[in-house]
């Protein structure tokens, strides 16, 4: 199934796809509709719809501005709009597709078995990583713009979440902004050497240097102060 928001201030429009989606399109599901593009922010800070079908001219904010407001993206782009003249940018903004208004069954059709066949893309990564998982315990394989890169655990420092995404700070190494929550890394790694110390951050207890009691912090050997939540503190003594 795939799962889509639409954002556009004209209410016609939206009636206009949603008919379109439900009446030629088969396995999709229309999370929610918006014609307020800040609402729609606010909703994708806690969801993860597979697209978002975008219109360009919108009065408050345009399409453009709209994803200028992620700093990465989970999401697919589909911009929906009238004006042919953007297509040169959408195709900056790394959009899947562009769509003009009034939309032609016949592309809309193509342009969802694009969405599908990039969902099924993702999810083999999904399932060649549990695998990969499943034969060694010294090294995971995280997807990264399309790649599978593979990473020793003892060159995890630390993970930091930053909403629906996190980034892994590596010895050495540049940090990896990748497309998955901290809960989901937390369950790629081995409780023995990896501990949630905080609600947004994920610490390599190998990596510990020394803990200073009465600040409330872990000084990692990269010289990083982590916070140690009070919920967690018992827990990680006992662990070290």
């Amino acid at each position: 199934m795939l799962n889509v928001i639409i954002i556009d201030d004209e209410h016609k429009a939206i009636k206009s796809l949603e008919w379109e989606i439900n009446n030629f399109c088969e396995e999709v599901n229309i999370l929610k509709t918006f014609t307020n593009a800040e609402k729609a922010i606010l909703y994708l800070k806690y969801n993860d719809p597979d697209c978002v079908f975008l219109d360009i001219k919108m009065p408050e904010m345009d399409g453009f501005q709209f994803l200028d407001c992620f700093q990465k993206r989970n999401f697919h782009i589909v911009f929906v709009t009238a004006y042919s003249e953007f297509a040169y940018k959408a195709i900056k903004e790394n959009a899947l597709d562009y769509l003009l208004k009034p939309i032609d069954s016949d592309d809309l059709v193509a342009t969802v078995e694009k969405l599908k066949a990039k969902k099924r893309n993702l999810n083999s990564y999904d399932i060649l990583e549990e695998r990969l998982l499943a034969t060694t315990n010294k090294r995971i394989a995280i997807p990264v713009e399309g790649k599978l890169m593979f990473i020793n655990l003892d060159q995890i420092i630390y993970c930091k979440s930053d909403g629906n995404y996190c980034k892994i700070h590596l010895e050495n190494k540049k940090p990896l902004f990748i497309s998955k929550k901290l809960k989901d890394i937390q369950t790629l790694l081995p409780e023995s050497d990896f501990f949630r110390i905080h609600n947004s951050y994920l610490i390599n207890l190998n990596k510990v240097a020394e803990y200073q009691k009465a600040e409330g912090y872990v000084l990692l050997e990269n010289g990083k102060l982590i916070p140690v939540s009070r919920a967690k503190k018992s827990e990680f003594l006992e662990k070290m």
